[in-house]
């Protein structure tokens, strides 16, 4: 009693816990539940179109539930997985999480929803690979389009393929006199471009190893090499390539003929990034600072992009991941006995899929820059030489930047230790990936935008979940420095090297 009477007078004069205390006491005396509070819910498409009649839904409500619901209004014949959103907060546990205090029951709840991949890949959690066999570092490493073959290029002047399916040495392609600095897959995946530092492009055969063209006519190193996409090629085959080098030139080469067709050359300083688009626009960024934009078609300069205050490193467009895969669909290789369409299908392929991807971002191709500045622009190139937005937050230079393939998120790498992810759309900022002790060289994502890879300076990769905005598993097993990163088109490898020279293959 003494104990009681004590803590009653502690309490006395306590304005918030004589509330709690008249609270509870009307709890009691009630004898009824707390009502749960709902609210009037509209569903809407990234259109603004809306789904259904608004509905009134508890603010309780799961992520999992919403799914149903939502599938339920849209007469879905098959469960089709949604993202939500609910005043650009994404709902990752329930409509609690993403309301405030302003949230009433009288007004109506916009509740946004994106179509997800309807595919799942699984990230990668060990390493079955460590493949030894260039000499010097690993500069640039990739997956072709359909996933089946792999190449690396070194400072050891070898760009070498691997056997994806028995994870050993396939082919080891001599050709080049100074470091492999850059290679790049034709979207049908029947050749291989490599650049090196004294100026070279060599062509190469996948399936044989053998040299197919030696392009000669850049003065100073290569820096970038990317292929016309595959719709807007002829003949259903990818024969005309773009390289960029450290002397300004871009050049666009017929691989079939080995000759040069047009010189671009208007930057008074080294390229250091290059894009094709599917509009049949060919972007180039150099040290200058500017972004230059080109009709392939007769190499004319249609526009200069401005803004940045130093060298811009990195370009990257929101239809890069469908114009790299070109008529294979991660679905369909993700599959026991991989599906590939026959060459006279593939040209109406990769359109429908470009199309699609179109649509998705809304129906522009829009480019994203990062820069020396610690800065990225988000363009419209195609429309405007005005930037949609300044996207800082970096506290050092941008590394490399990357679109999900569902054109809906940017992320960007840099030497501040630190992965930024931006709205694809309107380049607001989304959220900061903190786990690198050092600097991220190189990101990558998984075909179903649901992970991203990345490499570090401190010899880690690290797996990053969308769904949390949070490090999902961390690679260790590099010796070294990490360059080059990437996660294949169907979602099983993912590959990576560098300093150490030894390549590696991680898989679930």
């Amino acid at each position: 009693m003494a104990d009681l009477g004590k803590r009653h007078l502690e309490d006395e004069g306590n304005p918030i816990r004589d509330k709690q205390f008249r609270c509870e006491e009307d709890a009691e005396d009630d004898h009824e539940p707390k009502e749960k509070i709902n609210v009037l819910a509209q569903f809407c498409s990234e259109d603004g179109e809306a789904a259904g009649p608004p509905i009134e839904l508890p603010l309780v409500l799961g992520r999992d539930k919403l799914q149903l619901i939502l599938n339920a209004i849209l007469k879905q014949e098959e469960h089709m997985p949604y993202s939500f959103f609910v005043n650009e907060k994404e709902v990752t546990d329930d409509l609690a999480g993403v309301t405030d205090d302003s949230t009433s029951e009288e007004r109506v709840m916009t509740i946004l929803y994106q179509p997800q991949a309807v595919f799942r890949v699984r990230a990668v959690t060990r390493c079955t690979s460590s493949l030894p066999g260039h000499a010097e570092a690993i500069l640039c490493a990739s997956f072709s389009p359909d996933g089946q073959h792999m190449a690396s290029g070194s400072g050891d002047t070898t760009v070498r393929f691997w056997d994806v399916s028995t994870e050993t040495p396939h082919f080891v392609c001599k050709g080049h006199r100074h470091w492999v600095l850059v290679t790049s897959w034709s979207p049908d995946g029947l050749r291989l471009a490599s650049g090196c530092k004294s100026g070279q492009v060599l062509v190469w055969d996948p399936k044989t190893g053998k040299l197919l063209r030696s392009l000669t006519g850049h003065k100073q190193w290569i820096t970038a090499i990317c292929w016309e996409p595959l719709h807007l090629a002829q003949h259903c085959e990818s024969i005309r390539v773009a390289s960029a080098g450290k002397d300004g030139d871009v050049r666009i080469w017929n691989t079939k003929l080995g000759c040069c067709e047009k010189v671009l050359s208007n930057h008074v300083k080294g390229i250091t990034a290059l894009r094709w688009g599917g509009e049949g626009l060919i972007y180039s960024a150099s040290q200058d600072r500017t972004i230059k934009v080109w009709r392939a078609v007769d190499g004319v300069m249609c526009r200069t992009l401005q803004g940045h205050g130093h060298w811009v490193n990195t370009l990257a467009l929101n239809t890069d991941y469908v114009l790299r895969t070109g008529a294979f669909e991660p679905q369909t290789l993700m599959k026991t006995g991989p599906e590939t369409l026959p060459e006279e299908e593939r040209l109406e392929c990769s359109e429908k899929r470009y199309q699609v991807a179109l649509k998705a971002s809304g129906g522009v191709e829009r480019l994203v820059s990062g820069s020396d500045d610690f800065t990225l622009f988000l363009w419209e190139p195609a429309n405007s030489k005005k930037p949609i937005e300044r996207m800082t937050g970096h506290q050092q230079l941008v590394n490399d930047v990357k679109f999900s393939p569902d054109t809906r998120i940017v992320a960007s790498a840099s030497f501040d230790k630190s992965i930024r992810l931006w709205s694809g759309l309107t380049g607001k900022f989304l959220a900061t990936l903190r786990g690198h002790v050092n600097g991220v060289y190189q990101i990558a994502w998984s075909a179903d935008s649901r992970y991203l890879l990345s490499g570090s300076k401190d010899s880690t990769l690290k797996v990053w979940s969308m769904l949390t905005k949070k490090m999902e598993l961390e690679l260790p097993g590099h010796a070294d420095e990490v360059y080059a990163v990437d996660w294949s088109p169907d979602g099983e490898r993912v590959v990576s090297g560098g300093k150490d020279k030894i390549l590696k293959i991680w898989r679930r």
